[in-house]
């Protein structure tokens, strides 16, 4: 059985995202964003094939798709060196994972805290480093 084609965000068929529908002005913002479900069956498909990183990230891009725009921008901001100490680094990976059904950015998240605190790229203040 096949799977049904690739659809955006909005659940619009990807086929539909044209040159001309944005033209024509029948395109919205929410139809230029991909759906997890896409992203997971990437994520399968590469995982099938033997590139386990890869899946990894696809899978941590289909979490990412349920985190509103602002709060994601704010945690890039925390990931930025010396933004964030490694408790604060922590705390976002554990509400990553607990509060938003995100376990593959939590370890993201966790393994950057361990990186910075190993190359100094933490925020200097002391506080929670």
């Amino acid at each position: 059985m096949a799977e049904d084609p690739p659809r955006t965000r909005s659940g619009r068929p990807l086929e539909d995202v044209t040159v001309e529908a944005l033209r024509a002005g029948t395109v919205a913002p929410s139809d230029l964003a991909i759906h997890a479900e896409t992203l997971l069956r990437q994520a399968r498909i590469a995982e099938e094939r033997g590139y386990r990183q890869l899946a990894r990230n696809y899978r941590r891009a289909a979490e990412l798709t349920r985190i509103p725009d602002a709060m994601l921008a704010g945690i890039y901001d925390r990931l930025r060196p010396r933004r964030s100490s490694y408790v604060e680094l922590l705390t976002l990976a554990q509400e990553m994972a607990a509060l938003h059904d995100a376990p593959e950015t939590g370890a993201y998240i966790r393994a950057a805290a361990e990186a910075y605190r190993d190359e100094g790229l933490l925020r200097s203040d002391g506080a929670g480093s």
